[in-house]
């Protein structure tokens, strides 16, 4: 509890003003730890700069031209990467005007002199440094990169650079490409129904039916095989936290991208509902 503040305030002001000084002075003091109070929490006032409709616009921008950099990181960028692009842009259920604006970054993304460190230190300055929408701007990136089923070596390459310039380590970078380089095999083989932008309920996951499948929802976790019950229920519990839409948007991730950001939801506890299954946590 703050108190500093009001004592002082207090203080002097009964020093210089009597009782009514006194007064006035705790007010005072009251309102200088309340700030600090909020500031030590984290909270930063909004004294100007963008809006937070601002943040979301370049949020939004970025995102759709880091995945244009990536898919030219191979060469030429192929009709199928395209495809893959359009198809991201269905499962955020995109308008006319919205999906204009993500091709337009995609292709931006694309131009042999995109600034992707610079865009990428902006990213970074204007979600304030905040980790769980840099890991979803972050894992944004390798799930486009993933979609055909294969990261070329390029593409790593840049995955590393976007890692590095959000502030995750190559460490994190590796993990965060094996749980998602899990999901998507896992969705491939059937464990994982009903993905899509327009999907209103939560995804059903498949009782596992292959070693592989339990593999994968393990990597997709995070955790070992042999974890127990307590550790598999905290990386359950610490990745819906971080991925939890509601939250997500906000904090400044577009309304746009609410929909991805559901389906990592639905992926991790699918993930977590087949471990129960499978090793009878209750």
């Amino acid at each position: 509890m703050q108190i500093f503040g009001k004592i002082l305030g207090g203080f002097f002001g009964f020093l210089f003003g009597g009782f009514f000084g006194a007064a006035l002075g705790i007010f005072i003091g009251h309102q200088f730890d309340k700030a600090k109070r909020m500031a030590s929490s984290g909270f930063t006032f909004q004294t100007g700069g963008a809006s937070q409709t601002e943040r979301q616009a370049e949020f939004f921008h970025a995102a759709f031209a880091v995945m244009g950099h990536i898919a030219k990181a191979k060469g030429q960028v192929t009709a199928q990467e395209i495809q893959l692009a359009s198809m991201m842009m269905d499962r955020m259920n995109l308008s006319g005007e919205q999906k204009k604006e993500a091709q337009e970054a995609f292709r931006e993304g694309k131009e042999n002199d995109f600034p992707l460190r610079e865009t990428l230190q902006k990213i970074r300055s204007i979600t304030g440094g905040r980790y769980d929408l840099l890991q979803f701007f972050l894992e944004l990136q390798i799930a486009s990169a993933i979609a055909d089923g294969d990261i070329h070596p390029s593409e790593r390459d840049i995955l590393h650079i976007v890692a590095e310039e959000l502030g995750f380590s190559a460490a994190q970078l590796e993990k965060r490409l094996k749980m998602q380089e899990a999901a998507f095999r896992f969705q491939r083989s059937g464990g994982f129904s009903g993905q899509g932008g327009s999907q209103q309920n939560h995804g059903q996951w498949q009782q596992a039916s292959s070693a592989d499948q339990l593999k994968d929802a393990y990597n997709l976790l995070g955790i070992n095989e042999d974890a127990d019950a307590k550790t598999i229920k905290r990386a359950h519990r610490k990745l819906m936290n971080e991925h939890h839409p509601d939250k997500l948007v906000a904090k400044g991730l577009p309304p746009e991208m609410m929909e991805m950001a559901k389906e990592k939801a639905q992926e991790i506890q699918g993930a977590y509902d087949l471990i129960k299954k499978a090793k009878g946590i209750k």
